[in-house]
């Protein structure tokens, strides 16, 4: 008889204590094998779903962790800067000339340190007016200077990493 045939008594396949027995028992092994491979399958795809959770929280606290300290080393390079503030401001009898002293190697301290970490200052006196590095704040007539350049500089502007942070603010030369 093939497997196909049914039960005469009752419709369905063999069962065991049917008379297909050898049959149903290689069957019955390999539903056995079968479900035993689902469930080390199921276990496998748990473990490695649990180790993808794990290192998911692992990369959130190590992200959490690089925001919050990013700007550890700019902040400590920016330190002997406060220290030579307070120094300056400590001093009673300093007079203007010394404090004028004081402040210029405090800035260069500064200005070092930013420039360490990308800053550049944008000082675009007598260049041609960049609308997309300066703001004009005024055109005035400057003898001498070539027409749509800049002729002062309110403010400075700053680059960081290539990228501008801060437009220079600027008065730019009329065209005659």
């Amino acid at each position: 008889m093939h497997s196909t045939e049914t039960n005469p008594q009752d419709g369905h396949p063999p069962r065991d204590g049917d008379e297909y027995l050898p049959e149903n028992a290689a069957t019955e092994a390999q539903l056995a094998e079968a479900e035993q491979q689902l469930a080390a399958l199921k276990e496998q795809w748990l473990r490695e779903r649990a180790e993808m959770d794990n290192q998911r929280k692992r990369m959130a606290r190590d992200l959490e962790q690089a925001r919050r300290f990013a700007n550890e080393r700019v902040l400590a390079d920016l330190l002997p800067v406060i220290d030579s503030l307070q120094a300056g401001l400590g001093v009673a009898d300093a007079d203007a000339a010394r404090l004028r002293e004081g402040m210029e190697l405090t800035l260069k301290q500064l200005l070092k340190a930013t420039g360490d970490h990308g800053l550049e200052m944008v000082d675009p006196t007598g260049q041609a007016f960049d609308p997309e590095r300066h703001q004009a704040m005024s055109l005035v007539d400057a003898p001498g200077a070539a027409p749509g350049s800049v002729v002062q500089v309110y403010q400075k502007g700053f680059v960081l990493n290539g990228r501008l942070l801060r437009p220079a603010m600027v008065v730019v030369a009329k065209a005659d």
